[in-house]
């Protein structure tokens, strides 16, 4: 009984003694805003700021011009690797834009691109044979999109990109994956990596790639696939991992060697989650497509990136839409089939299995029939641009009539929250001392995770203080933070009633699968068009970016509160509100908060696209590493972003685990 009764005496006192702790920090952070600390703990020194920039930069000066390795130098690999992206490229936008032309002597055979009725004939056929004839067409209605309002060659420019982008991002995805799973310290040294290439800003990518492979569609693929890559990788590991034990026993009983049992056990079973990443390589990749225009993809990205620079909102709105819907077709088509079996479709009384060889047969006949038609029928082959339609011109109206007729509204709002939100949250960052405030992550990383979090947190704290950049990152958690707690002030409370009410739930997850399917720059056209440049239209975009998991995980959280513990509460006399606020929240919270770790990844993911709207920060200085072309720069700033999306990951996902421990939850 005697040591029972001394936990809780125990767990006070280390309560008292970590707000004790706080406390104290936080009464160094005040006074070092106040000049009550030595001035380097205040303002990092100049003279002591570790020219990592520098160092970066010849390190890949070197790489690129130096480097041999005897049998070949770097230049040779790299222009290896883009005579392979450049000839995959070629093909596809050969079957899909250019055509074909075969000289004959004097005279040319013409092979013509595929015709835009076949091209929309088979993503319907397609919608058909994956699902059933809604799928049809949605998908059918978003490439006739494409058709109608004149976006068809830059669409087929696109849908070449991410074509040959996604292929070589899926099976270099798997083939790491693979390794990872069969060497466990390739798997542990991997993991840090990947980290790092899904939190560093993608404009770092840029840099780095247009330094080493120069200007043009290589070079945008290239960068494509090293984005949507990460999570073909994980969903490999993950789905091999998860394969039962005694499937593998299985196989090693029936005297499978290593490569059948890769071949002929592992990946069938791994199937459906392969299928998963697959998905995200490919939805990455569309997100991908107005960033990668800016090293020479065309298409529909080049498209909305020229629109913004003229501020020609409506053509942008048009081709960003154009992405989207795209995006949507895709993104339903490359799902796992719904149902049982392949190509299983059903129609009210009537069942039907189509065969894999009947629907090579029929899709090549759907493709291949308008094609050789638009020879004869000109229509037929290339949609006459007479018939286009556009609404360009009327939106840019529209927005013309809302600024004139809400101006004051509208920059009420904006002045508002500049002058009694965002500037003086900043000036007061600004002014916090750096060592206090490393202090107080590592303090928080020491308790929540113990000794090895605490000196992760400061070493990652420490390095943006060293590299002179510690403003810089203050003015972007400025924003970012602001943007994180507005996104999950109205996330929070929509996926409390998503999970509360089916009908609502229904409409609403429609609304974040249309989200999370637009391309972040898409985000940037509306406020622009509403609000102008500035930090409060680029916080308004990352909120409507950012929204979508805090939604979602607050959703998911409750709904998965175990029904026992809710049976219990309400056999104990509690209302449907203290269930809600006393049970259900609490023991969801864990996942919640993963939520908000997910919201502030995407907050930052979303930071130097702000950047392109007049913010500053650490996004600000990316761009200005991407128009000089310096690649030192766009690490270290990349490096920085990425070290501040870590921080709060790392201890977010320690607390959950914590709590989750201790609710019985782990």
């Amino acid at each position: 009984m005697g040591p029972k009764r001394q936990i809780p005496l125990d767990r006070a006192t280390a309560n008292w003694l970590w707000l004790l702790g706080y406390f104290i920090i936080l009464l160094a952070m005040l006074l070092g805003a106040r000049g009550g600390l030595p001035s380097w703990a205040v303002k990092y020194p100049n003279e002591l700021v570790v020219p990592f920039d520098v160092w970066f930069g010849s390190a890949v000066d070197w790489l690129a011009n130096s480097f041999d390795l005897g049998l070949f130098t770097f230049k040779d690999l790299t222009r290896g690797i883009s005579k392979i992206i450049e000839w995959i490229s070629d093909v596809i936008d050969t079957v899909l834009v250019s055509g074909f032309s075969y000289p004959i002597g004097d005279r040319s055979i013409n092979i013509p691109a595929v015709s835009w009725l076949g091209v929309v004939g088979f993503a319907t056929f397609l919608g058909y044979y994956r699902k059933d004839w809604k799928l049809a067409l949605l998908s059918g209605s978003c490439f006739l999109y494409l058709v109608v309002f004149g976006q068809w060659s830059s669409g087929m420019e696109t849908l070449t990109s991410i074509i040959s982008a996604v292929p070589i991002g899926f099976v270099v995805g798997v083939l790491l994956g693979i390794v990872a799973y069969r060497v466990p310290w390739f798997d542990r040294a991997l993991t840090p990596v990947l980290d790092l290439m899904q939190t560093v800003p993608v404009f770092a990518y840029l840099v780095l790639v247009l330094t080493l492979f120069g200007f043009g569609p290589t070079a945008a693929i290239l960068v494509t696939v090293i984005y949507a890559m990460p999570p073909m990788v994980r969903c490999t590991t993950l789905a091999l991992k998860l394969v039962p034990p005694e499937i593998i026993e299985s196989g090693h009983m029936m005297g499978c060697t290593n490569w059948q049992m890769l071949r002929e056990v592992l990946l069938p079973s791994a199937r459906p989650m392969l299928i998963v990443g697959l998905n995200q390589v490919i939805m990455l990749s569309l997100n991908m497509v107005i960033i990668a225009s800016m090293i020479g993809a065309g298409g529909l990205g080049f498209d909305v990136l020229f629109s913004l620079k003229r501020l020609a909102l409506g053509q942008g709105l048009e081709a960003g839409l154009a992405i989207t819907l795209l995006a949507i077709a895709i993104d339903h088509l490359s799902k796992k089939e719904s149902r049982e079996g392949t190509g299983n479709s059903e129609i009210p009384g009537v069942t039907k299995q189509i065969k894999p060889f009947t629907f090579l047969a029929v899709g090549l006949g759907i493709l291949l029939i308008p094609t050789l038609l638009g020879e004869v029928i000109p229509a037929i082959g290339n949609y006459p641009k007479s018939m286009a339609i556009t609404t360009g011109n009327s939106i840019n109206e529209l927005v013309k009539w809302i600024n004139i007729e809400f101006y004051d509204i509208l920059t009420s709002m904006k002045n508002t929250m500049l002058l009694f939100v965002l500037l003086p949250v900043k000036k007061f960052l600004i002014s916090l001392p750096w060592f206090a405030v490393v202090l107080l992550l590592a303090f928080a990383g020491f308790q929540l995770g113990g000794m090895r979090l605490a000196l992760l947190v400061a070493a990652l704290s420490v390095f943006i203080v060293i590299t002179g950049l510690w403003e810089k990152a203050m003015i972007t958690v400025n924003l970012c933070g602001l943007s994180v707690v507005l996104a999950c002030a109205l996330g929070i409370p929509i996926g409390i009633w998503a999970s509360l009410d089916d009908r609502a739930r229904r409409v609403i997850i429609v609304v974040i699968d249309t989200l999370q399917t637009m391309p972040s720059f898409v985000y940037l056209i509306p406020v622009v068009m509403l609000f102008g440049i500035g930090d409060f239209p680029a916080m308004i975009a990352i909120v409507a970016y950012a929204v979508a998991p805090a939604v979602r995980y607050t959703d998911h959280g409750i709904r998965n509160v175990p029904e026992t513990v809710v049976e219990a509460a309400r056999s104990m006399g509690c209302t449907d509100w203290q269930i809600l606020w006393s049970v259900q929240i609490p023991i969801a919270m864990p996942q919640i908060m993963l939520g908000v770790n997910q919201t502030i990844m995407m907050a930052l993911s979303m930071l130097v696209i702000a950047a392109l709207v007049g913010t500053s920060g650490l996004g600000q200085e990316v761009f200005i590493a991407l128009s000089h072309a310096d690649p030192g720069l766009g690490i270290v700033a990349g490096l920085s972003v990425a070290f501040i999306a870590i921080i709060p990951d790392r201890i977010i996902v320690s607390w959950s685990s914590r709590k989750k421990r201790e609710l019985g939850l782990a």
